[in-house]
């Protein structure tokens, strides 16, 4: 290859005195070029278009994402709070259902024997 830049033809590097430059000549002959930076410039557009939708598609996406993580945050607090209101019911309700049981026990009792000291005389 006889120059190491040449990408089509038209287009040859010129050496520079600064290695970190290139410098192209574009020769009148291939005036297509023009159109196809053109073209290649409307994709670009086109490309930082849809990089800007999706950035602003990621932002909204990241919020809601937040949002639902805080909401669930606060969901399994109240879930815990609740846990621990019915775990104090039951406990509360099966030390009062032992004590209405008692009760209900002595009240048959009383009944049946005052029943049985009635019926005895």
């Amino acid at each position: 290859m006889a120059n190491p830049y040449r990408s089509r033809q038209g287009l040859s590097a010129r050496p520079v005195s600064n290695s970190d430059e290139i410098q192209l000549r574009i020769d009148p002959i291939h005036a297509d070029l023009d159109e196809e930076i053109s073209g290649l410039h409307k994709q670009v557009t086109q490309l930082k278009h849809v990089a800007q939708e999706i950035e602003t598609e990621t932002r909204i996406q990241n919020e809601l994402v937040s949002d639902l993580q805080m909401l669930m945050s606060r969901a399994q607090a109240g879930v815990k709070n609740g846990m621990t209101k019915l775990n104090r019911t039951v406990a509360q309700q099966r030390s009062n259902h032992i004590l209405q049981v008692i009760i209900f026990g002595l009240a048959c009792f009383t009944i049946v024997y005052l029943w049985s000291k009635h019926f005895k005389r």
